[in-house]
């Protein structure tokens, strides 16, 4: 958008991209912000869709009016860019939205919205196209009004543009190169490892790798790696030997390479609260993730872990969480196979490790024994599963929760969910960018990049990128290619 004064006129596809758009665009009222009652009425429609996350934000955007200071208002009380195109036959309306300060940092003054109403439209005299007449409406406005269209809808933009209407785009929640972010390092050495930390924010993963010069002077690598993560902008020496080794905790999974032993050195870190990591199938996350929240338990640090998975399917409606057979604990249990995989190999994983645990979990060849071991194990661990729709209204004290699937979540889902996190409670978000299965998400916009984007900023957010996966060829295959 343009930084100068400006009059936008928003399609709906703005607002349900994000009510708190509208504060964005206004820029503390120096642009005049506009919509017709089209997008007002079809933004009516999508209230009452209780499934989808259009419905959630048209709820939004009508609570935010309730609350507003609304009135009628003249063509003399107009904005100069749209009274000097006022229509005798068009009516105008404006609503002072007042934004909540203890969300949206930017809220000051309540933003004026106005709202032109206009019956009937020129252009439904000659439309004949089955669909497309309220954006045609909209367009009707924008041109005759000389507004600026802010859509989100491509098709849209560029009809618009083919008319010479001036639109544009508003993607607060992209982020434009997803693929980009990293947080592992390497830096080269000769005699002692130093380097200026100030670029690095909190828990960034660096490899320092030795170099010497050969009586040629040519410069070789001596073989010697020092591992360490950023922390207030100084060095935290990694001793990953002395970490993994032999006063590791036997009946824990140990980390097997390099990624790994940094996200479970991160997870149980006594400074680190939120963790934000993306990999493929077969990289660990959860794996890893629920070692780590062991280790958190056994120490007292934690009274218990929480594994809660979005519950969006691969675009297949029936097999959602409300169609499943059984009560709501057997439904749910239909989405957690990530969580009892990874407790299933600890399991098998203990009971090579002691015969004490060969006793407790026995029968991990039968089906119906290997539920119950898996049963006892989490009874004994204090693990829960959770429905992330049933967060709203919690607060989850001290525990250790693991947030899977992030890649289909949306930004108000997983503002919601952190807004629960409660006194020392330590939180992973975890996910792949690559496997979105929301209707309304891709690889730019959706919660996990967003974690992963603001980690690349914040010292209160800790990032990590598992590379190296572990799993068939088969599905390496698929995942590389597809």
């Amino acid at each position: 958008m343009h930084s100068r004064s400006n009059c936008y006129l928003l399609d709906t596809s703005v607002i349900l991209d994000n009510p708190a758009n509208i504060l964005t665009i206004s820029q503390h009222n120096q642009n005049s912000v506009v919509i017709t009652n089209v997008v007002l009425a079809e933004l009516n429609s999508k209230k009452d869709d209780m499934r989808s996350e259009a419905g959630f934000r048209a709820r939004e955007f009508f609570r935010l009016a309730d609350d507003a200071s609304g009135t009628p208002v003249e063509t003399s009380a107009l904005p100069s860019c749209l009274r000097h195109h006022a229509n005798a036959d068009d009516r105008y309306y404006k609503l002072a939205l007042t934004f909540d300060r203890s969300l949206y940092s930017d809220a000051t003054a309540p933003i004026d919205l106005y709202i032109i109403y206009r019956e009937p439209y020129k252009i439904a005299a000659s439309f004949h196209e089955l669909k497309g007449l309220n954006d045609a409406k909209i367009a009707e406005i924008a041109h005759e009004y000389g507004l600026i269209l802010l859509t989100n809808d491509i098709a849209f933009k560029i009809a618009a543009h083919i008319q010479g209407i001036e639109a544009q785009s508003i993607r607060n929640a992209s982020v434009a190169h997803p693929e980009r972010i990293d947080f592992s390092h390497l830096l080269y050495y000769s005699d002692l490892p130093e380097t200026d930390l100030h670029s690095y924010t909190n828990f960034e993963q660096l490899t320092f790798i030795q170099e010497a010069r050969s009586p040629s002077s040519e410069i070789y690598e001596t073989g010697i790696q020092k591992y360490a993560l950023s922390l207030n902008k100084r060095l935290e020496w990694c001793d990953f030997d002395k970490r993994f080794g032999e006063h590791f905790n036997e009946m824990l999974v140990r980390p097997i390479n390099l990624d790994q032993k940094f996200y479970f050195t991160m997870l149980t870190h006594p400074q680190n609260y939120i963790t934000v990591v993306a990999g493929a199938t077969g990289s660990g996350k959860t794996l890893i993730a629920l070692q780590a929240g062991l280790e958190l338990y056994n120490d007292g640090i934690v009274d218990g872990i929480v594994y809660a998975r979005n519950t969006v399917t691969s675009n297949d409606q029936q097999a959602e969480l409300g169609f499943r057979k059984g009560d709501e604990e057997q439904k749910l249990g239909y989405f957690m196979y990530p969580l009892y995989a990874a407790i299933n190999f600890t399991i098998e994983h203990q009971t090579r490790q002691s015969i004490d645990s060969q006793i407790e979990y026995t029968g991990t060849t039968n089906s119906v024994k290997r539920e119950n071991a898996t049963e006892l194990f989490m009874v004994k661990h204090h693990i829960e599963v959770m429905d992330i729709a049933h967060m709203r209204g919690t607060t989850i004290s001290r525990k250790f929760v693991i947030i899977d699937e992030a890649q289909n979540m949306t930004n108000a889902t997983m503002k919601l969910i952190g807004t629960r996190m409660g006194n020392e409670t330590r939180l992973v978000v975890m996910g792949d960018p690559r496997q979105i299965d929301h209707p309304f998400l891709s690889k730019r916009r959706n919660a996990l990049v967003t974690l992963l984007n603001k980690a690349q900023h914040s010292d209160f957010v800790a990032g990590i990128q598992l590379r190296h996966t572990i799993r068939s060829e088969v599905a390496t295959w698929f995942d590389n290619n597809l």
